[in-house]
């Protein structure tokens, strides 16, 4: 048995301890005997350097950015600069509580309104929140917008169109917002079928969900058109902002009619992305919509910064003022980068078509545009030897790579979305078309290598069916099928 694969109760020893500690200076609290436990909490029992051991060997199953390629499709997983991670764990930061007054909060106020600031110069929008968690909570936040503004215009539109291509939580957001929802075709590129938008372009629709770029990685050719048309029916277009990556410094949503849009941060502006978070989706809107954004807002007056809750807004939806830490690192980003925010666009752009051309005569490309930041294959182009996408990515795992996204979009049957990222250098590229035109030969030559991978993970080819049939779910079960196995 492997050394990470060994539980830490294995290692446990009955009155073992791993620690010393002087004994406490403070006051024992004694609970109530409602509150105490009936049994003493059954932890390990282990050395100091057996836990290190174990927790540095179990830190071999992650998989990250710092790891190893992460070329996943529609999420953009870059490399984020560790300086930001440390100013954002400054304690003149870290220490602030959230309850302090405006007024012992100038500097960090400050920083909040300036981020603000340049949100909307490098998106075209007149002003932004920070209050929303994540890209899903800008959504929402975006679609009551829209809601509130149609209520208090007496409109009586309720139904928002959304692209058969488009992310899966722009129709739950607009359901959960309390819109009905009409999707419309798309395009094999993926763009929008104009002729589906104006047979479903009715007076019940109250706006449009897209995202542009869209998920196929290919540009909106007919946005204006679309803003137009929209507009001339009296609804409001919300822009995804997940593949705002190749636009920095190069196109603007707002200049494209864009109403409100949502940022992924964590995306785009040196954030963590994945593990849980913390995420960040600040919300952005044109001028006409700004009096609707979420309280408080942060202003600047007579040279001082103060809470704004005006009697149009939506509300508060969140208890203080979002993630700050994220935003800290957003802060540091967007200043470092200054004016060569547009080189970052450029390179995802020269990224994703150079592994798109090298790897374009065995897997399958249903769309021959010019792609922005990322792009789909459709499986290989031999399907003769039935290898599946999803074994390609199985196989990938063996070479050290993280698989790209997947079966999404639904466009393609078998859907293989990667997206490089502006921060690999050619070198990395190379070895990922290495890879990729290995399996592919693999899958040419011995196919039933490729449909049993992988064999070089902790945890080998699982069945899948059995696991969402029968899933384990105690720490019993699992002990008990594996002295079975």
């Amino acid at each position: 048995m492997k050394r990470y694969d060994t539980f830490i109760f294995d290692l446990s020893v009955k009155d073992r301890i791993g620690y010393s500690l002087d004994p406490s200076p403070f006051k024992t609290v004694v609970l109530e005997d409602a509150l105490s436990r009936k049994s003493p909490l059954e932890l390990p029992e282990v050395s100091e350097l057996d836990t290190l051991r174990h927790f540095t060997n179990m830190s071999f199953k992650n998989y990250g950015i710092e790891t190893g390629m992460y070329p996943l499709g529609s999420c953009t997983m870059k490399y984020n600069p560790k300086v930001h991670q440390e100013l954002a764990s400054l304690k003149a930061f870290s220490s602030v509580h959230p309850l302090q007054e405006a007024s012992d909060s100038q500097g960090l106020l400050e920083l909040y309104y300036d981020l603000q600031t340049h949100l909307s110069e490098i998106s075209g929008m007149s002003e932004f929140t920070l209050n929303s968690y994540a890209g899903a909570h800008g959504e929402l936040i975006g679609l009551m917008i829209i809601k509130k503004w149609h209520e208090e215009n007496q409109t009586g539109k309720n139904t928002i169109l959304v692209p058969d291509a488009a992310h899966g939580t722009n129709p739950a957001s607009a359901v959960v917002a309390g819109f009905k929802v009409v999707e419309l075709k798309s395009n094999i590129d993926g763009t929008v079928d104009m002729d589906d938008f104006y047979s479903k372009l009715n007076d019940d629709v109250a706006g449009i969900m897209l995202t542009n770029p869209n998920t196929l990685g290919i540009f909106e050719k007919n946005i204006l058109e679309i803003s137009q048309a929209i507009h001339d029916n009296n609804g409001l277009l919300y822009y995804d902002g997940a593949n705002l990556n190749p636009l920095l410094g190069m196109a603007r949503p707002g200049d494209m009619g864009f109403d409100v849009m949502h940022i992924n941060l964590h995306k785009t502006f040196s954030t963590p992305h994945g593990g849980g978070g913390p995420g960040a989706g600040p919300v952005g809107v044109c001028d006409a919509l700004k009096d609707y954004l979420p309280s408080p807002r942060v202003i600047k007056k007579e040279g001082t910064f103060e809470w704004l809750n005006h009697p149009s807004s939506i509300g508060k939806i969140s208890p203080f003022y979002g993630n700050f830490g994220v935003y800290l690192k957003a802060y540091a980003f967007i200043l470092s980068n200054g004016p060569h925010l547009k080189d970052l666009s450029r390179y995802a752009v020269l990224n994703a078509n150079y592994v798109k051309h090298k790897l374009k005569d065995l897997y399958e490309l249903p769309a021959s545009n010019v792609s922005k930041h990322e792009f789909v294959f459709n499986g290989l182009i031999d399907k003769s030897s039935h290898v599946t996408t999803l074994d390609i990515a199985k196989r990938m795992l063996d070479y050290g790579i993280h698989p790209p996204t997947i079966y999404f979009p639904l466009l393609y049957k078998e859907a293989l979305m990667i997206e490089p990222v502006e921060t690999e250098s050619k070198q990395s590229l190379d070895h990922f078309i290495d890879i990729m035109r290995h399996i592919a030969h693999e899958a040419k030559n011995d196919p039933e290598m490729v449909k049993n991978a992988p064999y070089n993970t902790i945890v080998t080819r699982l069945d899948e069916a059995k696991a969402a049939r029968e899933p384990i779910l105690t720490f019993d079960h699992f002990l008990k099928s594996n002295n079975n196995a």
